[in-house]
């Protein structure tokens, strides 16, 4: 597989697959997944070439990093990437009162509290070491300081500010110490991450749904100002959480709801084009992102085997240029996407 490497600040740098695994699905997102299941699918993931592995204390409050832990012990810590979040504790507590219930099944019981401050930085840091079962994570992002996470922009505005206030300087002494090679922020709006970048030296962002075949307004300010800064992309839901993998059918997926019929309509069109050109939509989807040039890998989850195997195959596939150029001139792509 294809690396892509990233050196920002001339430590070393980081050497990533184009296609990444993101591990919230084997945190029983949805449903539950067996250890054996989740073991197959990673194993899996690393048979076809993926060499980054991506987690959080939230996937399956604790689970999905519980699980990495014996798959990692088997490999050999150069040959992998590692990300984890921060901003988050996970404490135990009474079965009833979890987090996710109703979004993960069978878990720990154990409820998040935010927390990002320089302690609450450090604290989760060393939980997730524990968890991994390793003495080294390459990336730190900090966790949904976003709108979709906190329900609205003053409350949004309120995590940040408690962040670049403490923990943004844990973040930066671990980087500068060496004790990890880049930190970033995990969002679900280009807006927030562009918000950060302009106030911290922040590395990379991985950007859940916000660049993709069916998106493209980040392209207005923020993916710009990551060209200029030289800061990296981990795009994160490249198929809008379904509907560009499964096409714009009822009941469609589209940012964790049901896809609206103006973007059932919308995914029609894009199809349409893609079907022209003898092209499977989903595989422009993924393709897609890997064309700007500060996207450094793309990590669509998967839980199951057939899944991971299915997203390697769909970047083999040869997607003429004039695939792009038709979707320009429908407007249904912006006419700035990098396409070449």
């Amino acid at each position: 597989m294809k690396t892509r490497h990233f050196d920002r600040i001339g430590n070393g740098g980081i050497s990533f697959t184009e296609l990444g695994f993101g591990t919230a699905p084997l945190g029983n997102l949805y449903r539950a997944v067996s250890d054996e299941d989740a073991n197959a699918t990673l194993e899996t993931a690393w048979r076809v070439g993926c060499r980054y592995y991506d987690t959080a204390p939230l996937y399956g409050l604790g689970l999905s990093e519980t699980r990495l832990n014996p798959f990692l012990r088997s490999k050999k810590r150069h040959d992998y990437v590692l990300s984890s979040k921060v901003g988050r504790i996970m404490r135990a507590c009474p079965p009833d009162q979890r987090t996710g219930i109703g979004k993960f099944f069978d878990t720990p019981s154990r409820r998040e509290v935010y927390d990002y401050s320089y302690d609450g930085v450090m604290r989760s840091f060393e939980a997730s070491l524990e968890r991994l079962g390793v003495d080294r994570i390459d990336i730190l992002f900090v966790h949904d300081v976003d709108i979709f996470t906190h329900g609205s922009k003053e409350a949004s505005d309120q995590r940040i500010e408690e962040f670049m206030r403490s923990g943004y300087y844990g973040l930066l002494a671990l980087r500068d110490q060496g004790v990890i090679k880049a930190f970033g922020g995990g969002i679900n709006e280009w807006q927030v991450a562009q918000t950060l970048a302009e106030r911290g030296d922040f590395d990379l962002f991985l950007l859940a749904g916000r660049y993709t075949l069916l998106e493209q307004e980040a392209l207005q300010s923020f993916l710009p100002l990551c060209q200029k800064r030289g800061i990296g992309i981990v795009l994160g839901g490249p198929y809008n959480s379904g509907i560009l993998a499964t096409g714009p059918k009822r009941g469609a997926h589209y940012n964790y709801s049901e896809a609206p019929q103006d973007i059932l309509d919308r995914v029609a069109r894009i199809e349409a084009i893609c079907k022209r050109h003898g092209v499977r939509l989903i595989e422009a989807a993924l393709q897609f992102p890997l064309l700007h040039p500060s996207v450094v890998s793309v990590i669509p989850g998967g839980q199951r085997p057939s899944e991971v195997e299915s997203n390697r195959s769909l970047l083999d596939a040869k997607l003429p240029s004039a695939l792009w150029a038709d979707l320009k001139k429908e407007g249904l792509m912006r006419a700035d996407a990098p396409t070449a």
